[in-house]
């Protein structure tokens, strides 16, 4: 098993990548502490992971308060004696284009979107450096390398995961701790489904988005869970700064 014995914080862990990667990363050895808002579906995953064989640790909180950020890494430190691995994924996609984006919106989407990773990143990386490095993935998306009409501030938190990914990845490459980022396309979960309800038609909806991917269809949250456990696995360990497109084309 490619991560046996590794302590694994993974943001957004409740549903679709996150809950995907939970899943993979705990059948590949690692213990799992699982950060969410959503308490009812955080304790679904974390019943699964258990049920199988995996070690499951779910905390409830908000990944863009600092004391919640704070008390997440302090818990895992006292549970588990140390971190090995930081997945940032947890993420929020507000809609429209930047003249229809309140303040309000604008503000929550880089709390949650880029302000979370500056909390863990500054909570875990000390740790790191005392147990002699760990390993670091964020979750952007192909909208930072290819922009799509009505995501302009999504677009705008993303690229700022994509910077912040790449300048991390510079300073901490001599503490062992490498940095890359995934930049997924668009992908088949529970939070795409609520944003297709949204719209008039739906089923329309969901037809134009599978059209702006050049292979067809969307891709699935198993999918992203594999790339994103290559790239936190010893396999990876001569790759740092990477955002990795994982898109189906989308950013081509």
């Amino acid at each position: 098993m490619k991560l046996t014995g590794k302590i694994a914080i993974i943001t957004g862990a409740a549903a679709g990548i996150g809950a995907a990667s939970a899943t993979l990363f705990a059948k590949e050895g690692a213990t799992i502490v699982a950060v969410d808002l959503d308490r009812s579906t955080l304790d679904r995953v974390s019943a699964e992971i258990m049920k199988t064989g995996g070690d499951c640790f779910p905390i409830v909180a908000d990944v863009s308060k600092r004391d919640d950020v704070v008390s997440v890494v302090h818990s895992t430190i006292e549970r588990y004696g140390r971190i090995d691995i930081l997945f940032n994924n947890a993420g929020i996609v507000p809609p429209g284009k930047i003249d229809e984006i309140a303040e309000e919106q604008w503000d929550r989407a880089m709390a949650i979107n880029v302000k979370s990773m500056y909390l863990f990143c500054h909570a875990v990386v000390p740790e790191f450096k005392k147990h002699g490095g760990g390993v670091i993935l964020n979750t952007a998306s192909a909208t930072a390398l290819r922009a799509v009409v009505d995501r302009a501030c999504y677009t705008a938190t993303k690229s700022a995961v994509v910077g912040l990914t790449r300048s991390m990845a510079l300073d901490y490459v001599r503490d062992n701790i490498p940095l890359n980022c995934l930049c997924p396309g668009t992908i088949d979960t529970p939070s795409l489904a609520q944003r297709l309800a949204a719209f008039p038609d739906p089923a329309e909806a969901r037809k134009n988005f599978i059209a702006r991917q050049p292979m067809g269809r969307f891709g699935t949250s198993e999918e992203i869970a594999e790339a994103a456990l290559y790239l936190v696995s010893p396999q990876s360990g001569f790759i740092t700064g990477l955002a990795f497109a994982i898109d189906g084309g989308l950013s081509l």
